[in-house]
């Protein structure tokens, strides 16, 4: 009899322990990921070898359970956010997704140009329309058009830019129904959207936050496989692993350098969220040096942040301050060789 009891009761808590593994609280948890070296998933066409490598430096994050938050809470270097911190309001998985890889497509665009301008090397751009990040709900395109979409004519006239797109939906009175052409998957589609007040700005519209679809043409080519990566927050070591591939001079000098911030097409480097766990993520892969976004000496900087993590783990990996692209390749011009 109490062989049988405890039998059961066993089988009911393991029960109910995987059942609350599948509940997800109003909470993401982050924690650090890996430092990437860049060469193996760079490749300009002929480009320069390095002795050294360049790495990016990546969070985990996920949805928490119970024990998942738990865990943080007692964990040093494993963060909860609220769910509105990282996802928008009425915004769907997929949304979320699509707006991810943007942001990544965003940044390889300007780590690409600012590096082969600071190369002496053209850049042209070429635009095909524009892509859905958003849909509205309980507007025109909600039900019709979906995150990813590219939307390249109204009224069976073609556009290239996102303000094209707002002008010509602009132009037509509340009411009025237009002609969107659009791609899915590869396949041509066409929509018929009645025009709406958007709720905020009360001008027409169809209910979408957009983003301009384009493509960067330069010489010699570049390809970066950024497939299992989200977010803005690797642009900055994207350029610089790109420019070294450029330039004959090696860059990294012979050491393993590691980094993070986002690359704005001016140069600008900027803040990134997770910047301490980027540092434990880059000490444990072996980096000898880590860039972080200064912000211009603001007070809690990235770098303020990235140097009280470094002296709390004990690492002998050196935090170097950095506003601009200019200011890095300035430092690693400097470096001594290994």
């Amino acid at each position: 009899m109490n062989k049988r009891f405890y039998t059961r009761s066993f089988i009911i808590v393991a029960i109910i322990i995987m059942l609350s593994s599948f509940y997800h609280l109003p909470y993401y948890v982050s924690k650090p990921g890996m430092a990437k070296e860049l060469e193996p998933i760079i490749e300009v066409e002929n480009g320069y070898e390095e002795e050294g490598s360049f790495m990016l430096t990546t969070v985990r994050m996920g949805k928490a359970n119970i024990y998942a938050y738990l865990i943080a809470k007692m964990s040093k270097y494993q963060e909860l956010h609220p769910v509105e911190d990282i996802r928008a309001e009425d915004e769907t998985d997929e949304e979320y997704n699509v707006r991810q890889l943007y942001l990544m497509d965003s940044s390889k665009l300007s780590a690409i140009e600012v590096a082969y301008k600071k190369a002496s090397l053209p850049v042209e751009f070429n635009y095909r329309g524009v892509y859905v990040l958003n849909v509205l709900p309980d507007m025109p395109a909600d039900g019709i058009l979906e995150p990813a979409d590219r939307i390249y004519a109204v009224d069976g006239t073609e556009f290239e830019s996102s303000q094209q797109f707002i002008d010509l939906v602009a132009s037509k009175e509340e009411g009025d129904e237009i002609m969107l052409t659009y791609e899915r998957n590869g396949r041509t589609e066409d929509a018929a959207l009645t025009v709406d007040l958007l709720p905020q700005t009360k001008k027409p519209g169809v209910g979408i936050s957009l983003v301009d679809d384009k493509e960067i043409k330069v010489e010699p080519e570049v390809t970066v496989d950024s497939s299992d990566i989200g977010g803005p927050s690797a642009g900055f070591m994207f350029s610089l692993e790109i420019y070294n591939q450029l330039v004959e001079e090696d860059l990294t000098r012979g050491y393993e350098i590691a980094g993070t911030g986002t690359m704005s097409s001016d140069g600008t480097i900027g803040r990134i969220g997770g910047i301490e766990q980027k540092v434990v993520a880059a000490d444990k892969a072996g980096a000898e040096i880590f860039f972080a976004p200064n912000e211009n000496n603001a007070e809690n900087s990235n770098y303020i942040e990235a140097s009280a993590a470094a002296d709390d783990i004990d690492t002998k990996m050196k935090i170097v301050p950095v506003d601009t692209f200019d200011d890095a390749i300035e430092y690693l011009m400097a470096l001594e060789e290994k």
